[in-house]
C-alpha cells in the first residue's frame, strides 16, 4: 500500500471536481519532474509532519496519527466503508445488433476499485437482449464478466462486427492496437515511440473514430518525442547520440508547456490514421503545430472528392492554461484531408488540387468554442456543442449551447458557412422548464431513426436528466421521468430505444430500457422499463442500510434580494437532504454540510459510494447547490463571479438555517465538508461563522488565492472569481500588489483570526490546480492559533485524489473525524 504522511497537529467519493462532472476525471501518474512546493523531501516532510504535534511524539506501537479510540473507529467503519466500494460502476455501454435480425447483444463496461493494487479493475459483461412486449424487455447475461487488464479504450466498429482495443505502455515501449472479429484477435499492430506515444483515451483531446468501411481508424495520440542536445567528454556532440555510445548522455533541452492538472508529462495531441489491413500509420499532415486536437470524427466520403476528418483544436497561443475541467478554453472545429483514400478510388480520379487538400480549413471562425462534432446519419448536417458562454465571460464553465452546420454535398468545404442556433443559452429558467444545456459528453451516435433527433443527458438543477432534441426544429423535450427526482445517463441506443442508467443518493444505479411510443402523429412519449442486472448489486449489509435512509430536493429561497440582482438570480436554488427515514426519540442524526468545487458545478442526485457511506454511519447530509452552480440558467451562474466568499457562503448559511428551521438538524452537531471551491467555501464559513459547525475537512482547498495565483495553472480563474466577469482582460501573469491585497482580501486566510473548528487537510502532493502549499500554510497557520488540525498529504495524488488507496483512506478518515466531535 502507497505510504501516506499523515499526522494529528495538536493544540486544542466527496471527490469534488472544479466544475461540473463532465468528462471522465482520468488518475495520472505523476509527472517525472514532480512539483514541490515545500522544496522538503518525503523524509523531511514525515519530520515536519510528526513534529507538528503538542511536542510529543506519535504514541509508540500505534500507526502514525491514531490513538486507541480513533483505532477503532478506523476498524468498524474501514470494514462497512469496504462494502460500499465494492460495488461496481457501469462506465459505458454498446449495442451490436445480431445478425439474424432478432435482438441484439448489449455490452457494459464496468469498473472496480482495486484497493490491494490501488488501481481500477475493468470489465466487459455482455446481455442478449430482446425486446418481449412493450412492457417486458429480456436481457440474458452472460453467467460472468471477463476483465480487461492493461486496456485503455475500446470502441467497437460502426457495423459491430470489429473491436478496436488499445493498450497504452507504461513506459517506452510500444503501443499495441488489437483488431478483434467476434471469435477471435485478427490482427495486432505495435506503434513504436518513433512514431508516436500513448493514445489519447479520456479527457478533452479523446479521439477514435473508425472510417463507414471499416478499414481505417483516425485517433489522437502523443507526437513522439522531441530530440535531446547530446553531450559527451567534448562538450556538445552534433549528429545526436547512437545506442552503443557509452560516453554521452542526454541533455532536456527546452521546457514544453503542457495542459496542466493530469496532463504533467505530456507530450502535444497529434492526428494519426492507422490502416488496419496494412498497419500502416500516418500523420496527419497540414495541422498548425501550436494546435492541441482532439475528438476527431470521419467526414461523409463524397465520390471522386479526398475523405476529410474533422476535429477539435486548442490554440497554444500566447500559453497553455491548465484545461482539465474548463471549458473557458477557446477551441473551433477543422477540416483536414485524411492521409490514405479509400481504395475504391484511385488517386487519379480525385478532384481538387492537391496542395489545397492539404490545408486545414476551420469550419468555426464566428464562434469562440465548438467541440463534440457528429454528422447526422444522412451526412447532410455537422451538429456540436458550443460553450461560448464560457469562453467570452471567463468562467470556468456555464451554459452551453447546440449548433448546427449544413453539411456540402460536393465536398468542397467553406470557412464561412453559416452557423444555426439549434439550442440558445437559456438566460433564466423559468419554475420547473428547460434551464438550458449542461452537457458532459455525448454519445458516439447519438441519433433516432429519423435522423434529425439526438439523445443526450443534461444537468436540470439538481439532477442528471436524458433529453431528445430535434437539430432541425430546435425542440428540447425531457424524456426521462421527473417524479422521482433520480438522475438519469443515457449509455447507449438500442434503435429507437434507449439503455440508460438512474439512481439516487440512495439508490445504487439501475439500469433502464426506454421505448418510444407514438402516441398520435405528431407527439411521441417514452415508457421505461426495469432491467434485471447483476452489475451493481450491494451487499445484503448496504441493501439495509440504504433501505433506511430518504431524501428529497429542497427549494431555498434567496435572502436579502435586491434590485441589482437577475431576475435568475433572485430564484431560490436547491440543496439535496439525505437522512434516517425514521427518528430517534425525536433527536436529529449529526449534519454534514456538502459543497462541490467548482464554484460553477454541481451536485447531483446521483449515487455515490462515499457519500452514501457518509450517510449510512449516522450523518444527514445536505448538498448545496449554491447560486452559481450549474443547471439553473445563465443568470443565476453569473450571479456569482466577484462574489465569491460572501453570496456563495451566504447561500450556504440560508440552507443550513432552514434545514433547522425545519427541525431537520441539531444546531450544535454541524460539519462541513468541501474540495476544491467547496473547500474554499468551508474555510470561509469555518471564518465567517466560527461558532456554526464543530468539525471540518477539506480535500486540496483554496485558501488563499493571492498565494494560488502565481502557482496554479490556472491563475485566470482567481481573476474572475475575484473580480468578475467583466474584469477578465485584467488577467495577468505579473499580479499588482493592489491585486495581491485585493486576493487575498477574498481568500479565506483573511478570516482565519476567528477560526477555532478542528480542521481535517487531505491534500494531493502532484496538485497542480490548488498546489499543496495552499493547504498547508492554512493548516500551519490554524495551528500557531491553538486550532486542532490533522493533515493528510498523498505523495502522488492529483487534485481529485482519486487513486483508490487514497480515496479510501480519505473518507474513511472524514468519518472518523467527524464521529470524534459528534458525540
Amino acid at each position: 500500500m502507497a505510504r501516506v504522511l499523515c499526522t494529528s497537529i495538536t493544540s486544542s467519493n466527496w471527490c469534488v471536481s472544479w466544475l461540473r462532472p463532465r468528462l471522465p476525471h482520468s488518475v495520472s501518474s505523476p509527472p517525472p519532474n514532480p512539483v514541490r512546493p515545500l522544496s522538503l523531501s518525503p523524509k523531511r516532510l514525515s519530520t515536519f509532519i510528526a513534529m507538528t504535534g503538542s511536542g510529543a511524539g506519535p504514541l509508540k506501537e500505534m500507526p502514525l496519527g491514531l490513538d486507541p479510540t480513533t483505532e477503532e473507529e478506523y476498524a468498524s467503519q474501514s470494514k462497512l466503508f469496504q462494502e460500499f466500494i465494492n460495488i461496481s460502476n457501469i462506465d459505458k455501454a454498446w449495442i451490436i445488433k445480431s445478425d439474424c435480425g432478432k435482438g441484439s447483444k448489449a455490452v457494459f463496461s464496468i469498473s472496480q476499485p482495486n484497493l490491494l493494487a490501488n488501481k481500477k479493475r475493468k470489465f466487459i459483461l455482455s446481455a442478449h437482449t430482446s425486446k418481449e412486449s412493450d412492457n417486458y424487455v429480456n436481457f440474458q447475461w452472460a453467467p460472468f464478466p471477463v476483465e480487461l487488464t492493461g486496456v485503455s479504450t475500446i470502441v467497437p466498429s460502426p457495423s459491430g462486427s470489429k473491436l478496436l482495443i488499445v493498450r497504452n505502455p507504461e513506459n517506452e515501449s510500444p503501443t499495441q492496437f488489437e483488431i478483434w472479429g467476434p471469435s477471435q484477435l485478427e490482427k495486432e499492430f505495435h506503434i513504436p515511440q518513433s512514431v508516436h506515444g500513448s493514445v489519447y483515451a479520456e479527457g478533452w483531446f479523446e479521439g477514435i473514430s473508425w472510417n463507414a468501411n471499416e478499414t481505417l481508424i483516425a485517433y489522437v495520440a502523443e507526437e513522439p518525442s522531441p530530440s535531446k542536445p547530446t553531450f559527451g567528454g567534448l562538450g556538445y556532440k552534433k549528429g545526436g547520440l547512437t545506442d552503443k555510445d557509452c560516453g554521452s548522455w542526454k541533455g532536456q533541452g527546452d521546457w514544453v508547456e503542457d495542459w496542466g492538472e493530469t496532463y504533467a508529462g505530456k507530450r502535444q495531441p497529434a492526428l494519426f490514421v492507422i490502416n488496419i489491413n496494412s498497419g500502416e500509420v500516418r500523420a496527419v499532415e497540414g495541422i498548425t503545430k501550436s494546435l492541441s486536437v482532439g475528438q476527431v470524427v470521419w467526414a461523409p466520403s463524397t465520390k471522386g472528392v479526398h475523405q476529410y476528418l474533422i476535429f477539435v483544436g486548442w490554440s497554444s497561443d500566447p500559453r497553455k492554461l491548465g484545461i482539465k475541467y474548463c471549458y473557458n478554453r477557446a477551441c473551433a472545429l477543422y477540416a483536414i484531408r485524411a492521409p490514405f483514400q479509400d481504395s475504391e478510388v484511385g488517386e487519379s480520379e480525385l478532384k481538387g488540387n492537391a496542395a489545397e487538400d492539404y490545408s486545414m480549413v476551420s469550419l468555426t471562425q464566428s464562434i469562440s468554442s465548438a467541440f463534440y462534432p457528429r454528422f447526422s446519419p444522412d451526412g447532410k448536417f455537422l451538429v456540436f456543442l458550443s460553450a461560448k458562454s464560457s469562453v467570452d465571460s471567463g468562467a470556468h464553465s456555464a451554459t452551453d449551447s447546440l449548433h448546427r452546420i449544413d453539411w456540402p454535398t460536393d465536398g468542397k468545404l467553406c470557412t464561412s458557412a453559416q452557423i444555426v442556433d439549434v439550442v440558445p443559452v437559456v438566460m433564466c429558467a423559468e419554475d420547473n422548464c428547460f434551464p438550458g444545456l449542461y452537457c458532459s459528453s455525448f454519445l458516439r451516435s447519438p441519433w433516432l431513426s429519423d435522423g434529425c433527433t439526438m439523445i443526450l443527458s443534461s444537468y436540470w438543477r439538481s439532477t442528471e436528466v436524458i433529453l431528445s432534441v430535434n437539430v432541425l426544429s430546435g425542440n428540447v423535450s425531457r424524456i426521462s421521468t421527473a417524479e422521482s427526482n433520480f438522475s438519469w445517463n443515457v449509455l447507449t441506443l438500442d434503435g429507437d430505444s434507449i439503455v440508460a442508467v438512474c439512481s439516487s443518493p440512495i439508490d445504487v444505479p439501475q439500469i433502464k430500457y426506454g421505448c418510444l411510443v407514438e402516441k398520435e402523429a405528431t407527439s411521441t412519449a417514452w415508457t421505461w422499463l426495469d432491467v434485471s442486472s447483476p452489475i451493481s448489486r450491494p451487499s445484503e449489509k448496504v441493501r439495509s442500510l440504504l433501505s433506511s435512509l430518504q431524501f428529497s430536493i429542497m427549494k431555498i429561497p434567496v435572502k436579502g434580494v435586491s434590485d441589482s440582482l437577475t431576475k435568475g438570480a433572485s430564484k431560490p436554488f436547491e440543496a439535496i437532504f439525505v437522512s434516517s427515514n425514521s427518528k430517534k426519540n425525536d433527536a436529529c442524526d449529526p449534519l454534514i454540510v456538502m459543497l462541490h468545487g467548482g464554484p460553477h458545478s454541481v451536485s447531483l442526485s446521483s449515487f455515490s459510494k462515499s457519500l452514501a457511506f457518509l450517510s449510512s454511519i449516522g450523518y444527514s447530509l445536505l448538498i448545496v447547490n449554491y447560486r452559481g452552480s450549474l443547471g439553473f440558467g445563465e443568470e443565476a451562474l453569473q450571479s456569482l463571479p466577484g462574489k465569491v466568499g460572501s453570496q456563495d457562503v451566504n447561500d450556504v448559511l440560508t440552507a443550513i438555517d432552514h434545514v433547522i428551521e425545519m427541525g431537520l438538524a441539531n444546531p450544535s452537531k454541524i460539519t462541513v465538508l468541501g474540495g476544491s471551491h467547496g473547500g474554499f467555501l468551508t474555510t470561509h464559513l469555518i471564518g465567517q461563522a466560527p461558532d456554526k459547525f464543530v468539525a471540518a475537512a477539506v480535500r486540496n482547498p483554496v485558501c488563499n488565492l493571492a498565494l494560488m495565483v502565481g502557482t496554479t495553472d490556472i491563475p485566470d480563474w482567481c481573476y474572475v472569481e475575484a473580480y468578475g466577469s467583466e474584469k477578465k482582460p485584467s488577467f495577468t501573469e505579473a499580479p499588482s500588489a493592489e491585486h495581491l491585497t485585493h486576493l487575498h482580501g477574498m481568500s479565506p486566510i483573511s478570516h482565519l483570526p476567528k477560526v477555532k473548528t478542528p480542521t481535517l487537510f487531505l491534500l494531493g502532493a502532484q496538485d497542480l490546480r490548488v498546489p499543496v502549499s495552499n493547504g498547508l500554510q492554512y493548516a500551519r497557520a490554524l495551528r500557531e492559533k491553538g486550532v486542532e488540525v490533522k493533515v493528510i498529504v498523498f505523495p502522488h495524488d492529483v487534485h481529485g485524489i482519486e487513486r483508490p488507496q487514497s480515496d479510501f483512506e480519505s473518507f474513511l478518515n472524514i468519518g472518523v473525524w467527524f464521529k470524534k466531535y459528534c458525540k
